[in-house]
């Protein structure tokens, strides 16, 4: 394989994804490819079956087809483990520990890293993206607002130095103001880091403007793909596909 192969083979690929819940499938035949240092949009109306893609990546739910990491299955793995290769996801709720300070919310995150060293480092520059949470770093996070709590979220997801980060709704029920911030976060990671990046978003306006890709799910099942820009000049997604949001 050549060297410009090499760099065009995705991050992640999911291929043929069928899954559900007590035998019932949500979403089916699902095939989409993230790339390292990209940005990729999963859109569709509620309940078309986002979520579950991502839980099916994760190993939360039953799930047929197969997933690779870097080039490497990942099909059939237990949920911690799939972490520990490299798949970090910040579900939708945030899940703040709140008896816990900002700084052992963040070092819990380390515990997934498949190697300890380098987490001090880690540390810092997640300070340095998220200056709010290093002015608050021996605050309890229940103490937090909503943003400050999405802001630590989604710093102790890259606590373990992730290669796949998996973020669904990181702006639901945020301030406007808020929720650009949580924005800017993303295209910051995206210019220093080689992340691939699966971006859940209620506002799909947001979504495709940051996105290099797109897919888009309409009951369970992919109807559109392509560069986000396309995507988003595309009448027929607004009038057959989104309906709004």
């Amino acid at each position: 394989m050549s060297s410009t192969e090499m760099a065009t083979e995705p991050m992640l690929r999911a291929e043929g994804v069928t899954a559900g819940y007590g035998g019932l499938a949500v979403v089916r035949d699902v095939t989409l490819s993230l790339r390292a240092g990209q940005i990729t949009a999963l859109i569709g109306a509620n309940g078309a079956g986002k979520t579950t893609v991502m839980r099916a990546i994760c190993g939360m739910v039953t799930a047929t087809g197969s997933v690779t990491l870097d080039g490497e299955s990942i099909t059939g793995m237990r949920t911690e483990k799939i972490a520990r290769q490299g798949v970090a996801h910040v579900p939708e709720g945030r899940g703040t520990f709140t008896d816990l300070t900002v700084d052992e919310n963040l070092r819990v995150g380390g515990f997934a890293r498949s190697s300890t060293a380098g987490a001090a480092t880690t540390l810092e520059r997640i300070y340095g993206w998220l200056p709010r949470l290093a002015e608050r770093r021996g605050q309890r996070g229940g103490t937090l607002s909503g943003g400050e709590q999405q802001m630590l979220a989604i710093g102790r997801a890259l606590m373990a130095d992730p290669k796949v980060l998996l973020l669904d709704e990181p702006s639901f029920g945020l301030a406007p103001r808020v929720a650009a911030d949580v924005m800017r976060l993303l295209r910051r990671l995206q210019a220093e880091t080689r992340m691939a990046i699966l971006l859940v978003e209620q506002n799909t306006e947001v979504a495709l403007s940051l996105a290099d890709d797109a897919y888009v799910l309409r009951a369970g099942s992919l109807v559109m793909s392509g560069p986000a820009a396309q995507l988003r000049n595309s009448a027929e997604l607004k009038a057959a596909y989104l309906g709004g949001h």
